[in-house]
């Protein structure tokens, strides 16, 4: 089938094209050449575009533009990883079929995988505009929605267990997204290095082995990629086994290995975090309070939240939340290492390090919502946002909590 005919059917008639999909014997070279790279190839060439030759406005920063090696340099590892990424996918696709009482078909995984890639592959040309990048990621769900229809057609798993099978693979592509993301990062800093754009990393021959700060954002890569390297062995122990149960439960501590930064880490318990709740805040009583801890195994997260007010005017929210499971990604979160300020006539915002804690506060000048966040040990997230209280007071309510105590038990629930 012609590639814009196959483009159009899938993306707007996909319940009546996955069955043609499944009776079609394309060839794995066929289908990568004739539609995996054209189409893996739009995002990274509109990135590009947008990243070098037109700018991108960040915001407390600017305008900026990323020099045309790094961004050349990106685009083409991007493109590479396109390619890669859609092949580990329809393996994850296949591996995990038993489990949830599919059949195992590599061939029939992989057009899974491709076709499903289809919506996001297409709309990438919206990365052109930082504006239009929503976009992208709104049509990035659909491939989702996609992929829930097609496992029952290509898979065989009944449909009851459809959802389960989408949420699991769907948890797969989004940890695989964010780790090529950080990859693509460090491929983008060499390029810059390459034309002076960074400096101070260190200077080795090509032969050496770089170990770099463990608390850096690429030393914690470097250990996550440690952690992979052991969990890869447990995998191809489980998948001499044959038991599909232990491969998918080896995938799954290898997904938990990479969101919790090389570590496994269980969020502490919503009992630990209650205690942080403050009666009164900022001056207000509590009027309403909530604990939970959520997820699925190796993905976990606590919080535990409050409101305050006066009845009339004043109200404030208090946040507390665990990373747990994600605290590998929020270490290596970009926007961590972004400081600046900005201001307009309706407020003000600020980021940047206190004490050695990333910090975002927001103010506004005509009487809005006033924010203020902190991050201890890149893993709880204590977050308060009032309306009728000052920033000042928001700050000093955050500052009476036992930050310390809470910060120092970032080391609770790590599991080597």
């Amino acid at each position: 089938m012609a590639l814009v005919e196959r483009i159009k059917n899938i993306c707007l008639k996909p319940s009546a094209e996955w069955p043609v999909i499944a009776e079609e014997s394309t060839s794995t070279r066929d289908l990568v050449i004739g539609y995996v790279v054209p189409l893996a190839a739009i995002g990274p060439v509109a990135t590009f575009i947008g990243n070098s030759v037109i700018g991108r406005s960040v915001p407390f920063i600017g305008s900026y533009r990323v020099p045309m090696v790094s961004g050349l340099s990106m685009a083409v590892f991007s493109y590479v990883m396109a390619m890669v990424g859609v092949f580990i996918i329809s393996l994850i696709i296949n591996a995990l079929a038993p489990t949830f009482g599919g059949e195992k078909n590599s061939a029939q995984s992989l057009k899974l995988a491709v076709y499903s890639f289809t919506p996001g592959w297409i709309a990438g040309v919206l990365h052109i505009l930082t504006s239009l990048s929503l976009l992208a990621l709104i049509a990035g769900l659909y491939g989702l929605y996609l992929l829930y229809l097609g496992l029952p057609r290509l898979m065989k798993c009944p449909p009851e267990k459809a959802v389960g099978y989408t949420v699991v693979a769907a948890l797969c592509a989004i940890v695989l997204t964010a780790l090529l993301s950080a990859a693509g990062g460090m491929v983008g800093r060499a390029g810059m290095m390459g034309s002076g754009g960074l400096s101070g990393l260190p200077n080795r021959g090509p032969s050496a082995s770089v170990q770099f700060d463990k608390d850096s954002p690429l030393g914690k890569l470097q250990e996550m990629g440690k952690a992979l390297a052991e969990n890869n062995k447990k995998m191809e122990i489980a998948q001499k086994s044959g038991n599909p149960a232990a491969q998918a439960a080896a995938a799954m501590q290898g997904l938990g290995a990479i969101l919790g930064g090389g570590k496994h880490v269980d969020p502490v318990g919503i009992d630990q975090l209650k205690p942080f709740i403050p009666t009164t805040f900022a001056g207000l009583a509590k009027t309403s309070s909530n604990a939970e801890k959520t997820g699925v195994a190796g993905f976990m997260v606590s919080k535990a939240e409050a409101s305050y007010s006066d009845r009339a005017q004043k109200n404030i929210t208090l946040e507390i939340s665990d990373a747990g499971g994600a605290t590998g990604l929020l270490g290596l979160a970009g926007w961590a290492s972004v400081q600046g300020e900005r201001e307009d006539e309706n407020g003000f915002e600020r980021t940047g390090k206190q004490d050695g804690r990333l910090v975002h506060e927001k103010g506004s000048k005509h009487g809005g919502n006033n924010e203020f966040t902190v991050v201890l040990g890149d893993r709880f997230v204590v977050s308060a946002k009032g309306r009728g209280i000052d920033l000042g007071d928001i700050k000093s309510a955050v500052a009476s909590l036992d930050l310390a105590k809470l910060e120092a038990m970032k080391g609770e629930g790590v599991q080597k």
